[in-house]
């Protein structure tokens, strides 16, 4: 048996403090997806094309390259309970200003109260990823990492429920008439402006009560005691760690791993709505599609988190990269329901790539791990950039979703030709990293 199986994962004097940071996995993972169909929703509320409404995900992760680095430094002086309270304040705040900017329907203030909730989510990551990962021994970090990770789906898909629920299913402007065609598009201005009006009050309102949702769950976090890792002074200011921890090429080529990562990622689980509306799904009918998305994706962490005793993290990389490739290169070729399975499959390979990067990436870093895990933070970044770049393909030939055809196939299908890329960085992110360890 080798020392893999007889580690603990997590021992039993921190499992209390495991529990409560690995909630905080689930809540932002329920502010990801809430927030992934609002895309699809803003676009057609406030009457926007593709490019414009990617912007809702430019806001949302790249709030997380703004503050990933300066939530490092914070939890570095301080502690890391800090930096989750902190994170959890920032959370709320962006949450409740949903309230005036549904007030004031103007799109820059949607995108401000996103842009400065992802200051609290870059917060909780940068904090919490780490201290996960401290709470055990070394050779279990990341199978304690894909442990509290798996939690992440959980919260994903009562955001989805939500979506779905409380806001998808009573947007007036997604109406259909008998024919099939949007009634939104046929009112008068004055019309549009009151059907606005309702369905951005709707938007609102799941947001509103997230924020004091937040406010309690950081709370009962500030009257529990969190134990604080000992840290030894390795030397230097903040500019010497960061220049120690990017001599590493596993690290320094994690970054770059991470962000197509999730570059992949975002675009797989927000342009899924297009996708299905492209073969005649309608966004609230499509949800379900996504939360099976998430469904598998859950059962995935599962089961890599029990492959990782056996496997390294680098070779399950690799192989999960080209299954990844395969489902996308069917999304993307195959038309109709087998490329939407497609394209839900995608996530099963997801599963192990976000946790097992972050674990591989900040391994031997000691306490240099914190600003490594801004820096994988950051990475994030690619969630903003790669949707936007998607949203650009699908207007080549209009605001529509099957306007023109590229290699054979719609647009909608083609776009998918940017996830297939970012698996293929993973892919070799995983081969290098079995190099590194021959």
């Amino acid at each position: 048996m080798s020392t893999r199986d007889k580690a603990v994962v997590v021992p039993k004097e921190l499992l209390l403090p495991f529990i409560l940071i690995t909630s905080l996995f689930a809540l932002w993972g329920f502010a990801n997806d809430i927030t992934n169909p609002m895309v699809s929703a803003f676009k057609k509320v406030l009457e926007l094309n593709n490019t414009q409404a990617s912007w809702v995900q430019m806001a949302f992760y790249g709030g997380y390259f703004t503050m990933a680095l300066p939530a490092a430094i914070f939890a570095k002086r301080y502690s890391y309970k800090k930096g989750i309270l902190l994170g959890l304040a920032l959370y709320a705040v962006g949450a409740l200003l949903f309230y005036p900017a549904a007030a004031y329907e103007e799109f820059i203030f949607f995108l401000l109260a996103l842009y400065i909730l992802t200051f609290g989510l870059a917060f909780l990551e940068t904090t919490a990823n780490p201290f996960i990962l401290s709470m055990g021994p070394e050779e279990t970090a990341t199978q304690r990492l894909n442990l509290a990770q798996a939690f992440n789906p959980i919260g994903a898909l009562a955001g989805l429920f939500a979506a779905q629920t409380f806001i998808l299913g009573s947007l007036q402007s997604d109406d259909l008439d008998a024919a099939g065609n949007p009634i939104y598009d046929s009112l008068t201005e004055s019309a549009k402006a009151a059907v606005r009006t309702g369905d951005l009050m709707v938007i609102r309102n799941p947001y509103v009560i997230l924020g004091l949702v937040v406010i309690g769950i950081l709370l009962l976090i500030a009257v529990v005691n969190m134990p604080e890792k000992e840290e030894k002074d390795q030397g230097g200011n903040v500019a010497t760690a960061i220049a120690r921890i990017f001599r590493g090429a596993k690290f320094r080529e994690g970054v770059i791993a991470q962000m197509f990562y999730v570059g992949a990622q975002i675009m797989c689980w927000t342009y899924i709505y297009q996708y299905a509306e492209s073969i005649g799904i309608d966004n609230r009918s499509a949800v379900p599609y996504a939360m099976t998305a998430l469904v598998v994706f859950l059962v995935g962490r599962w089961i890599c988190t029990w492959l990782l005793r056996y496997y390294s993290g680098g070779r399950l990389l690799l192989i999960f990269s080209a299954l990844a490739a395969v489902f996308t290169l069917g999304a993307i070729f195959i038309t109709g329901m087998t490329g939407l399975y497609s394209l839900v499959m995608i996530s099963f390979c997801m599963s192990l790539m976000f946790p097992t990067i972050y674990g591989l990436a900040l391994e031997d870093l000691g306490d240099d791990a914190k600003y490594g895990a801004a820096f994988l933070v950051m990475a994030i970044v690619g969630g903003a950039i790669m949707p936007l770049a998607q949203g650009v393909l699908l207007d080549i030939g209009g605001s529509g979703y099957t306007d023109t055809l590229i290699m054979g196939v719609p647009e909608v299908n083609f776009s998918f030709i940017l996830p297939l890329f970012c698996f293929f960085v993973v892919g070799l992110y995983g081969y290098r990293v079995n190099q590194m360890k021959a």
